[in-house]
């Protein structure tokens, strides 16, 4: 995946949001690095051992690149591992296996994501997955420190609030404390440098209208208008794209992204049973159907998200989890190529409406839900006389 997606950045995001803020931190500058940061400048913190390291080894603008892409690709990888031995311990066959690892690192969603320069869209879907895995099995501490790491990376891992505090059983305070505290580690000395220089960095990202970005991929469409010159980041002119209604203009992008998660986890969290990795991809579903900023790599956490259940509940190939990755593709590579900016925002509706409400269905559905490891561990034991292997206990 490095030598396919990390030749080079003068095309994607990096370039205009992170590479500048990298170059003053390998230059020692390291107030103006804090200043140049984006919104997600934890993600560039978090990440700055690596940039340094690519810089004294002798490199240049893209070694640091690739240096500060290194972790992003180790934590799948990682994850990837851990998750394949889980399968192995359940049952599931090879094939099974070596489907869930190549969407974990070598998916098609993964690809633009690095190639477009967003490495951190990998890392936080492996943070918010893990932070869920690990309060699922009721280690609180652990919970909050990827919890908190994730919610550093990038600030749409706020998702995954609700499911880790819904998945512990108790000591949910220690997890949310901790997370707090490690976010606030990372964003506190962006935020007072973005507003000791007029609001720039960190501190604008908090305050970004939702309507700066109108993409055909998600449920506002069309209440946009034609009629008016569309530019991209880079000056190209979007063809047949809409500008946004007013109002979503008004609304700061944190909010229009996060509000919509607070009541449905408030519902969750009212409901006994509810499976807290079923509501993270619920959630993250629920976000790239309305986030008006949605990009062909913002679905990654959902789809492992969607792997992780998947794999719990059944013995197969995890086809949803696949499913998506395709369907990704299709919509969001493929068809910009083929069909106008409306049909494109069609073919997504048709797809993102009933994947939203099959997963609201299953996720507060007690009957859907998987089993507990608490209720796993009540179910009844085999007779005596049955012969079972001890793995199975």
């Amino acid at each position: 995946m490095s030598f396919l997606t990390l030749y080079g950045f003068g095309w994607n995001d990096y370039a205009v949001e992170s590479a500048p803020a990298y170059a003053a931190l390998v230059s020692g500058h390291l107030g103006r690095f804090l200043t140049l940061a984006p919104g997600y400048g934890g993600s560039l913190e978090l990440r700055a051992p690596f940039a340094l390291l690519g810089s004294l080894a002798g490199g240049g603008a893209d070694s640091v690149y690739r240096a500060a892409s290194l972790p992003c690709l180790i934590a799948a990888a990682l994850f990837a591992v851990w998750l394949v031995a889980r399968m192995r311990a359940l049952g599931h066959t090879r094939l099974a296996r070596a489907t869930a690892m190549a969407l974990c690192v070598a998916n098609p969603v993964t690809y633009y994501a690095l190639q477009y320069g967003h490495a951190e869209e990998l890392l936080g879907a492996v943070l918010c997955v893990g932070a869920v895995i690990t309060a699922q099995r009721g280690r609180a501490g652990w919970s909050g420190v990827l919890l908190g790491l994730a919610i550093a990376n990038k600030q749409w891992a706020l998702l995954a609030v609700g499911p880790v505090l819904i998945a512990l059983p108790d000591r949910r305070v220690r997890a949310a404390a901790i997370a707090g505290a490690i976010a606030a580690a990372f964003y506190a000395p962006l935020l007072v440098a973005g507003y000791l220089n007029h609001g720039t960095g960190a501190a604008a990202a908090a305050t970004d209208s939702g309507g700066q970005i109108f993409q055909p991929w998600q449920l506002w469409w069309f209440l946009g208008a034609h009629g008016h010159l569309v530019l991209g980041s880079f000056g190209d002119v979007k063809l047949g794209y809409r500008t946004p209604p007013a109002w979503i203009s008004q609304i700061p992008h944190p909010i229009l992204l996060l509000a919509p998660a607070v009541p449905l986890t408030a519902l969750a969290a009212r409901r006994r049973g509810t499976d807290a990795m079923l509501l993270l991809a619920f959630l993250l579903a629920v976000r790239c159907a309305l986030d008006p900023w949605d990009v062909v790599y913002y679905p990654l956490p959902l789809i492992l998200a969607l792997l992780v259940w998947e794999t719990e509940q059944r013995r197969r190939p995890p086809a949803m989890a696949l499913a998506a990755s395709v369907v990704v593709w299709l919509l969001f590579v493929v068809a910009p190529a083929h069909v106008s900016a409306d049909m494109q925002a069609l073919a997504f509706a048709l797809v993102a409406v009933p994947t939203v409400v099959a997963l609201g269905l299953a996720a507060y559905d007690v009957r859907m839900a998987p089993m507990t490891g608490s209720r796993r561990r009540a179910a009844p034991r085999p007779p005596a006389a049955a012969p079972a292997p001890s793995s199975s206990a």
